[in-house]
């Protein structure tokens, strides 16, 4: 399944990559370095907090109208001479484009990012047949030629590779002779890549947001590698996901304000580029052919069910940005191209629950994602109510957890058992104490605590006997 990145279990990545101390010091670096930028350039703006009510609104606006919208943008879409696909799933989206490039008897692709295509594993699917597939994007340019490494960031893919790393793939691939300087390593993929653009048959995007009334699409980029992709080959293909749409321009210049903000900390990028449909008679450029895939692949379930918020993402990664568990373990260990918390809630939705289960236990609930989303999603109540899924309707309990919490119940339920079992506690936990401070390694239920931390000890009196003695000197 495309959506997921690797058949390892969950558990084993994060072992593994909570020994990873470049990793973790990148992913602090990034995450440090882009939330200071975040804050600094919001306040510029004003009411951060009203920005971030209008955004929600529009979101939400189009989420309850999302039919109306589709049929707005693809009629408009039509009447600019484009095609349109409404694909129901990811096999049916890649087929699409597949027709679209055997009728055009296309030999290579350029593709500029795209969220939506990985989701789909259109990469994969095209190589398949027969057609070279170019990343234009300089991070996924990077995980193309490290034998497709997946991405571990929504908005830099390669965040998890050095310097270092990056020049001895360049080294490898490119024939690469300089120095790991990130200027040189940017300038030599300009100069290799340019000619890709000329030999393409077909480019393919991502779409940041439709705009239903002219029937046009958003990109957003700093690299520029989109308008080379959208001009150059005859034949374009837009790839998007079916919420990101909004009605008009008006909305489309408020949430790519509150997206550039949030997702890097600048006031704008440097590229904002809006196409609409084919060239045209008095177009110096562009294409003679255009385009748009709009893929469902279980978005409509989503629609009028507890999770229909998480739509609303506009991907700019805000909550991956100042998420603690995506800090340590790092966004491959999600092991699904969604990481962070807008992962944990959309992918076990998204690719099914049997390979996501272990997701929603993998954030501390502190709710830092929820006051950094930009279109107010409640992501850490969504993760809790993705656990309540789990227990409630997928039975997915661990059996020690299960038999802990009948345990738990049982002593609860009888006072002379809870008493009992909470007076023997201090003394059954004196042979793991050291220094009578802390408890460094545990056993059962505590010991994955206690292999990265220490664990309190219980106090010798018990609160229920502390506060009768108190009362009892009290009255003396």
């Amino acid at each position: 399944m495309p959506i997921k990145i690797s058949n390892n279990r969950f558990k084993d990545i994060v072992h593994s990559n909570l020994q990873d101390q470049f990793m973790r010091s990148s992913m602090s670096g990034a995450q440090d370095g882009l939330r200071l930028s975040r804050l600094k350039i919001i306040n510029e703006l004003g009411d951060w907090e009203e920005w971030r009510s209008h955004g929600e609104e529009i979101r939400k606006h189009v989420l309850e109208n999302l039919d109306y919208y589709l049929n707005e943008l693809s009629d408009n879409v039509e009447k600019l001479g484009g095609y349109v696909y409404f694909a129901e799933t990811a096999e049916e989206a890649n087929r699409y484009i597949e027709d679209v490039a055997r009728k055009k008897k296309a030999k290579k692709v350029v593709k500029s990012k795209s969220m939506v295509t990985e989701e789909i594993g259109l990469n994969k699917h095209l190589e398949a047949i027969g057609i070279e597939v170019v990343e234009t994007d300089l991070a996924e340019v990077i995980l193309q030629m490290d034998n497709n490494d997946p991405p571990s960031h929504i908005i830099t893919p390669a965040l998890h590779k050095s310097k270092e790393d990056i020049r001895k793939i360049f080294m490898e691939k490119l024939n690469y002779t300089k120095t790991s300087d990130p200027t040189e390593l940017a300038r030599h993929v300009r100069e290799t890549k340019r000619d890709d653009f000329f030999t393409a048959d077909i480019g393919i995007t991502g779409c940041n947001f439709a705009i239903a009334e002219s029937g046009s699409v958003g990109i957003v980029t700093n690299e520029g590698n989109d308008r080379l992709t959208t001009t150059i080959p005859k034949t374009q293909i837009t790839v998007m996901g079916m919420e990101r749409i909004v009605p008009t321009f008006e909305e489309f210049e408020v949430l790519v304000t509150l997206l550039i903000r949030s997702a890097i900390g600048q006031n704008i990028t440097s590229y904002v580029s809006v196409l609409s449909g084919p060239k045209r008679m008095e177009d110096v450029d562009g294409p003679e052919e255009f385009h748009l895939v709009i893929v469902d692949n279980g978005r409509s379930k989503i629609l009028g069910t507890e999770f229909q918020s998480i739509l609303h993402c506009i991907r700019c990664a805000a909550c991956i940005n100042v998420c603690p568990v995506y800090r340590h373990i790092g966004g491959q260990a999600y092991n699904s191209i969604y990481p962070g918390p807008i992962g944990i809630v959309l992918s076990p939705l998204l690719g099914g629950y049997d390979d996501f289960k272990d997701l929603p236990y993998a954030s501390s609930l502190c709710g830092a994602c929820s006051q950094a989303c930009p279109v107010k999603i409640p992501l850490h109540q969504l993760i809790h109510k993705q656990r309540q899924v789990l227990v409630e309707e997928l039975d997915e309990v661990p059996i020690q957890e299960e038999v802990l919490y009948k345990t738990f119940g049982l002593g609860g339920a009888s006072n002379v058992l809870y008493t009992t079992s909470t007076k023997m506690i201090s003394s059954l936990m004196k042979t793991f104490i050291k220094d009578k401070k802390y408890i460094s390694k545990g056993f059962g239920p505590i010991k994955e605590w206690t292999s990265n931390r220490d664990f309190p000890i219980p106090k010798s009196e018990r609160f229920r006997d502390w506060f009768e003695n108190r009362e009892r000197r009290i009255k003396e």
